[in-house]
């Protein structure tokens, strides 16, 4: 082979008199090019694939600076509720398709399962659930001890903070918790998706030879708002049934999984509006507070306590108990969540977030829908690691503000009622206020201290809602790895089983080729070859 050089190339000629000529300039001037043109194709995909998560974080920004200007406007209270508006709006089709989302999923989602899994996924998300409310409870108390954020706030007056009425706390401990009870086994399943069951009391004045005995006797009332504990459990339980049923439930399995499919679509479409939303949502927030200099230096101390035992639980005890189940980053995971956490953050309600939850959890971070369907809304109604940390804390400040000492047993209490009633917590904003009435009745503490919470609940209740969708997703990710852990332990014993080949004397052709054998019993498990005429004769 002859090789001639020349000055625009090198033009190599073979034997059979061809030649074939290479530029060695061409690469030099398109390698840039290209280099270009791939790093503007990757920053476009960078900003197609989290469009969303970066207009989520621009519209709280915004949203602070927009309502921190109009704030100086001094608006009226009827401006004030326009200006809020689409905000508004965005509540409204967040809580329109929580209904749908909640019972489809949880059908779809319980019917994919077979029992076996079920119980099982049920029982470790159980769990996971009470001892992450119970370490939460545990550390409020142990900060509030630490901070004593009530010491000094006995003189503080919720006239001057702008409390114009007190909340209506007179329902017993015990009447509280048979209303969990109750509303586990609504007795109307359309009304329980608009009303749920609470107790009132009648008075009765009777008059006996002792005298007049006023008598406060329980009654029950519907209250507005969704009952979402009768909603699961009716709709888990149906799942279940539908699964025991074969092939006679399998079109209505599918009719749920078409409606749950379709209710994700909605989801997706609803999120192009939520930077929107979130962004009056904030800024009216902003608007409408009073006087925030004042809430801070009277209840400075409450606020930081709240806010840092949420740090503390969603910034470092919750991703370490995701990391010592799954040895993986838990930054890397939360970090596909920051859309569901701002919408948490705006909107201070786990109910509303649910949608973005699921979507965001299933896209981003690849978690099996059968996981996130079945236990995404479950934990969004009983999981409530934030609003643990909110009462407890709530309780002590209140106790320390009363100079009251704590004892062993009222510490338990706490522990074993802000756990318990965090289950029963609306989930929407300000729904934890009325649940610490249970605790404050439970370790016999005045209750009319509470408007002086409700000051400042809409500051902290961001936080609790944060670590409340965070607590969720973090033991969906923990049940989706334990899931995929089983299912590749059960991969690998099906491989490592073997059926040796019979000889089959009527017909050599009737032998499988699928039928699988170790060509030498010595052989390592994973060793299987195809069977053939050969291995039989």
């Amino acid at each position: 082979m002859e090789k001639q050089s020349e000055t625009n190339g090198h033009i190599t000629r073979y034997p059979d008199g061809t030649a074939c000529e290479m530029d060695d300039k061409e690469p030099e001037t398109s390698s840039p090019k290209k280099k270009k043109a791939a790093e503007g194709h990757r920053c476009a995909q960078f900003l197609k694939k989290n469009a969303i998560v970066i207009l989520t974080v621009s519209g709280v920004l915004v949203g602070v600076g927009l309502g921190t200007a109009v704030r100086k406007m001094n608006l009226t209270k009827a401006q004030m509720s326009y200006f809020a508006f689409p905000g508004e709006m965005l509540l409204r089709m967040l809580k329109m398709i929580i209904l749908p989302l909640v019972v489809c999923s949880l059908i779809s989602g319980a019917a994919s399962l077979d029992t076996r899994s079920l119980g099982k996924l049920g029982g470790i998300a159980v769990a996971y659930f009470l001892v992450t409310t119970l370490m939460a409870s545990g550390l409020a108390i142990a900060l509030g001890f630490i901070i004593k954020p009530g010491a000094g706030a006995g003189a503080l007056n919720s006239n001057e903070l702008g409390i114009e009425e007190a909340l209506s706390t007179n329902k017993e401990t015990v009447d509280s918790f048979l209303d969990l009870a109750r509303n586990l086994m609504p007795s109307n399943l359309v009304a329980a998706a608009f009303r749920s069951f609470a107790t009132d009391y009648k008075t009765f004045t009777k008059n006996t030879t002792d005298g007049l005995i006023t008598e406060k006797v329980p009654i029950g009332t519907e209250v507005e708002g969704m009952n979402i504990l009768g909603l699961v459990l009716f709709a888990l339980v149906l799942g279940v049934a539908l699964k025991k049923l074969g092939p006679e439930g399998e079109e209505l399995i599918r009719f749920f999984n078409a409606f749950n499919e379709a209710t994700m679509v909605l989801v997706s479409w609803i999120m192009w509006y939520v930077p929107i939303g979130i962004m009056f949502l904030v800024g009216s927030k902003i608007v409408e507070m009073g006087n925030i200099v004042l809430l801070v230096t009277s209840l400075g101390k409450y606020i930081m306590a709240s806010i840092l035992g949420h740090v503390i639980h969603g910034g470092i005890v919750l991703p370490l108990i995701y990391f010592a189940f799954t040895r993986k980053n838990p930054y890397t995971f939360l970090l596909g969540l920051i859309t569901p956490f701002a919408t948490a953050f705006a909107t201070s309600s786990s109910s509303a977030t649910l949608p973005t939850m699921i979507k965001c959890i299933e896209e981003n971070n690849g978690v099996d829908k059968r996981i996130s369907r079945f236990i995404l809304p479950i934990g969004a109604t009983v999981n409530m690691d934030g609003a643990a940390i909110f009462q407890c804390m709530a309780a002590v400040f209140i106790a320390q503000m009363n100079s009251a000492e704590l004892n062993a047993g009222q510490i338990f209490t706490i522990l074993v009622t802000a756990t318990a009633s965090s289950v029963g917590a609306a989930g929407i904003p300000a729904g934890g206020v009325l649940t610490i009435a249970i605790i404050l009745e439970a370790i016999g503490l005045p209750t009319n201290d509470l408007s002086l919470i409700l000051a400042v609940d809409w500051i902290v209740d961001r936080t609790t809602t944060v670590v409340n969708v965070e607590g969720d997703a973090l033991g969906a990710g923990i049940l989706h790895h334990l899931n995929q852990k089983e299912s590749a332990k059960k991969q690998y014993e099906l491989t490592d089983v073997y059926v040796e080949a019979v000889p089959n004397l009527k017909s050599e052709e009737e032998t499988s080729p699928l039928v699988m054998h170790r060509e030498n019993p010595s052989d390592p498990p994973g060793t299987l070859v195809p069977e053939s005429k050969e291995s039989v004769l």
